[in-house]
């Protein structure tokens, strides 16, 4: 879980505020000291925690919150909004040029992921409609243009390069130029970094801004690193002036102090966070969102739009009547599981439902390695099989267990709990045509 130690801590402390019919000036200044002390152990900035805490105190103290019927779900409700406030409002969004093609440019230390996140961007954009270009303008790590030029082919980006024996400055410029003559509408520039921040890196930095006079400048940085994070951002902005940030590396962060520090430190919004290592691992952010999975709130809407690129509604409408009319087979299982898989890891999406992040699902393990072996023995079967799995008999559930790495045992119980789950869909579509037709519905006896 993103943040989890931070978000089971906060969670507990107001689970306490929750459960008190009447609160006191003692009880929430009580509160307010586990929250201090919480967000600092997170690595959050000292001087954006006392801020924060502050903020929180003095609204949570006053007469409405106190008197009111739940005082407890008042303060939840405060300490939401300023965690918003704290990393932003609202979603922070890419600045284009009226007139084509934009400019991006992204800057940061060496590690963060700057040349992968230039793949990601791009990756994303496209699927938005853009046409979008990458420039290889780090000449100085080894193997970093091929690295983008990697990422850019997985992708389906064109990588402009020239190699790593001219300046910097005239790549990105003779870049710039093949992206107008070639129709791209988003040019986004890789440059250099370093291990740590010098004034040879910043000259070289800002002689590229001059040049591309870019509409965008996009600090990439790892959020893991959490107060050195914001640190890094701090003297990025001063020296260049930095238009917004990426997070990298977010669903390993399980404190979050550069994402609820560096906001507030640099006033520069966070604009994407990448959470996970795929290339489709980069997500705009949300503050709000964000927000309300820390405090275990769950985050719907993101939920629903991973489905939504993720699921065909016309396909979504077809499998829903064929489970109806139990015509549901394992080829159209093994589509499902697919595109569940799309959607990201199973922890990621349990952090996303309202009550399920944190301590409830502590003790729960989400087993990735299930959904591959469920996977491999529907692909050891003949499409015959899929088709109809009442022909699987047991030479045939060796032949499967055999061709999937799996035991006979693992097939017998998938097999069990396919049919289990075609008979319960066929009771449910049976309920809701007696309920259409304004009869009773009988409900099955499962204990029998």
């Amino acid at each position: 879980m993103v943040f989890e130690g931070l978000a089971e801590k906060l969670q507990n402390t107001l689970k306490k505020l929750k459960g008190k019919g009447k609160l006191t000036e003692q009880d929430v200044a009580e509160a307010m000291r586990e929250v201090k002390l919480a967000l600092l152990e997170a690595d959050v900035n000292f001087k954006v925690v006392k801020d924060f805490v502050k903020k929180v105190k003095e609204r949570a103290i006053g007469v409405d919150v106190l008197e009111s019927l739940t005082p407890g779900q008042q303060v939840i409700k405060i300490v939401n909004e300023e965690l918003t406030d704290l990393m932003g409002q609202t979603q922070s969004k890419l600045t284009f040029a009226s007139t084509p093609p934009t400019i991006i440019m992204l800057v940061g230390l060496q590690g963060a992921g700057k040349t992968t996140t230039c793949g990601k961007l791009s990756g994303l954009l496209k699927k938005q409609g853009k046409r979008p270009l990458l420039i290889a303008g780090d000449i100085y790590r080894p193997a970093a243009i091929k690295q983008l030029q990697v990422v850019g082919s997985q992708v389906d980006v064109p990588v402009f390069t020239m190699g790593d024996k001219l300046s910097p400055v005239d790549i990105v410029k003779a870049g710039v130029e093949h992206g107008i003559n070639h129709g791209n509408d988003v040019i986004i520039i890789d440059t250099a970094g370093r291990l740590h921040i010098n004034e040879e890196l910043m000259e070289e930095l800002q002689d590229v801004k001059s040049t591309t006079k870019p509409h965008e400048i996009l600090l990439v940085i790892d959020s893991m690193t959490g107060q050195d994070a914001v640190n890094v951002a701090e003297e990025f902005n001063g020296k260049l002036g930095i238009d917004g940030v990426i997070l990298t590396k977010l669903d390993g962060d399980t404190r979050g102090g550069a994402a609820l520090s560096v906001r507030a430190v640099t006033n520069k919004p966070i604009k994407y966070v990448g959470l996970g290592e795929k290339l489709e691992d980069l997500e705009p952010f949300h503050p709000d969102r964000m927000a309300s999975r820390i405090l275990g709130m769950g985050d719907v809407l993101s939920l629903i739009e991973k489905a939504q690129a993720s699921f065909d509604a016309e396909k979504a409408k077809e499998l829903h009547n064929k489970m109806k009319t139990q015509q549901f087979t394992f080829e159209d299982f093994l589509e499902q599981l697919q595109q569940v898989k799309n959607m990201g890891p199973i922890s990621q999406l349990l952090d996303m439902v309202p009550g399920a992040g944190g301590k409830q699902l502590k003790n729960l393990e989400v087993d990735e390695k299930e959904l591959v072996h469920i996977q491999a023995i529907i692909q050891s079967m003949t499409k015959e099989e899929r088709l109809n799995p009442s022909i699987i008999n047991g030479s045939r559930r060796k032949r499967v267990a055999k061709g999937s790495g799996t035991s006979v045992q693992q097939v017998n119980r998938l097999l069990k709990q396919f049919e289990q789950t075609r008979k319960m869909m066929k009771q449910f579509a049976d309920m809701e045509k007696s309920m259409k037709k304004g009869g009773k519905f009988k409900l099955p006896f499962f204990g029998r």
